[in-house]
């Protein structure tokens, strides 16, 4: 008979095995299943049901968009996906916070924790390569996009940056633009004022409308002011200076940069008081109901728009920020498949609809984005998203600071402690010795 001592040191040899081989899950070099691709629904019928991966039942999926038409096309994307996949229950654990602030800083305590979501929304580009990727913390997609034939039909422009070593990281579901100048016609009309198209004429437009004691500029928290600080920068320095910028040929102490931070100093002085209180959505509406001209903002704003109702080229027009006009400045969200994702059969069903054609046109039209993809129906956008895609495809493209396309998060987050501080103290000298600063630690400067 064994002793009690010796019975005891046996089971507990036996409870840590088996608590070993259950938390040992798919290593790196295993490829999740690809579900099997369902033929595209009907536009007027509902999605041909298809059987769930065997032992996946869930799938959890992280994002930012939790109101007005971001949330709308989320859930339209997930009616498609029920449709296709009813056996997975969709968990939708969208944190909100203006362009992801919130909701990453929540996933970055997740992911050191070693709890990573399925799949989770991230910019293409240097905030998906320079951050996730560098940390290995993504699975490459590269069978995903062969299965479905991808590549034939997304744009050339997208796939490298979504891409490093020949992996392709992410699926990107949209294309925004962030340069878009907003505006109320009728703020416009009465006070004599033309759409602007260079700063200087920008500069004109809103001394009147200070004058007419009108809000020429709405504008809302520090995110928004750093996608301003970008359009600003893209306008004073031209598209080869600017993209420079993040290559290391434009010199950040170039008095050519100084002229540009000068501009964007010089443009805070057109906005609301109260801006650091308000969100988006908030500064965005503030142009809608006619309390303020203008609103520099990403074009989700019109998915915004329309779920309040207003009426394009009535209640609100639209116009390349003043002196990008030719320039289409943009961002794309992704979504991704973690490393060590809990359930990964079932993530990649979700990012297998969210390629599809079928999942791109029920989500863009309603978030107030273009597809990524490359065929799907103008008609079904409206005239401002007919616009973006013409837009899109004969102007010169350049990338986002603001919206992860051309720096990684590191360089961005010291940029933005950088605005901060100068929205207290606005010092050029300081800022500017700042950003540079910014870019010798984190981006190519040297």
């Amino acid at each position: 008979m064994f002793s009690k001592k010796a019975l005891f040191a046996l089971f507990t040899s036996l409870l840590m095995l088996s608590m070993a081989l259950s938390a040992c899950g798919p290593t790196a070099t295993q490829a999740p299943v690809v579900p099997e691709k369902t033929e595209a629904p009907e536009a007027t019928e509902a999605p041909e049901a298809t059987e769930a991966p065997a032992a996946a039942q869930e799938v959890e999926v992280f994002s930012w968009w939790t109101g007005g038409g971001e949330a709308a096309g989320l859930d339209a994307m997930i009616v498609v996906f029920n449709g296709m996949y009813p056996d997975i229950d969709f968990i939708n654990s969208a944190v909100a916070g203006g362009a992801g602030t919130n909701a990453r800083a929540v996933l970055a305590t997740r992911l050191q924790a070693g709890d990573p979501p399925d799949s989770w929304q991230g910019h293409a580009g240097q905030e998906l390569i320079g951050t996730y990727v560098a940390g290995n913390q993504l699975e490459p997609l590269n069978d995903l996009y062969e299965a479905n034939g991808w590549l034939d039909v997304m744009p050339e422009t997208l796939i490298p940056l979504i891409s490093d070593n020949s992996n392709i990281y992410s699926v990107p579901v949209n294309i925004h633009r962030a340069n878009v100048l907003w505006y109320n016609p009728a703020i416009l009309e009465a006070n004599g004022v033309e759409v602007p198209t260079d700063l200087d004429s920008w500069f004109a437009a809103m001394d009147t409308l200070q004058a007419a004691d009108v809000i020429p500029l709405a504008l809302g928290e520090q995110w928004t002011q750093m996608h301003l600080l970008e359009t600003v920068l893209l306008s004073s320095l031209g598209n080869d200076a600017y993209n420079g910028l993040w290559d290391g040929s434009t010199d950040w102490s170039s008095p050519e940069v100084t002229a540009a931070l000068e501009d964007f100093q010089k443009v805070l002085t057109y906005t609301n008081a109260d801006a650091a209180s308000l969100s988006w959505q908030d500064a965005a509406q503030l142009v809608v109901d006619g309390d303020a001209a203008f609103n520099v903002m990403g074009d989700w704003a019109e998915g915004f728009f329309r779920e309040l109702g207003k009426e394009p080229e009535v209640d609100y027009g639209w116009a390349a920020v003043p002196g990008t006009e030719g320039t289409f400045q943009f961002l794309s969200d992704s979504f991704v498949l973690a490393a060590g994702a809990p359930h990964p059969d079932s993530a990649v069903a979700w990012l297998t609809v969210a390629g599809s054609k079928e999942g791109q046109e029920a989500f863009n039209p309603v978030k107030g984005s273009i597809c990524a993809r490359t065929d799907c129906d103008p008609a079904l956008f409206g005239v401002y998203l007919q616009s973006a895609m013409d837009d899109w495809s004969s102007n010169v493209v350049v990338g986002s600071l603001t919206h992860g396309v051309v720096a990684n998060d590191s360089w961005k987050s010291s940029i933005d402690t950088a605005l901060g501080l100068f929205l207290a103290d606005p010092n050029i000298e300081n800022f500017q010795s700042a950003l540079v600063a910014a870019c010798v630690e984190s981006g190519p400067c040297k």
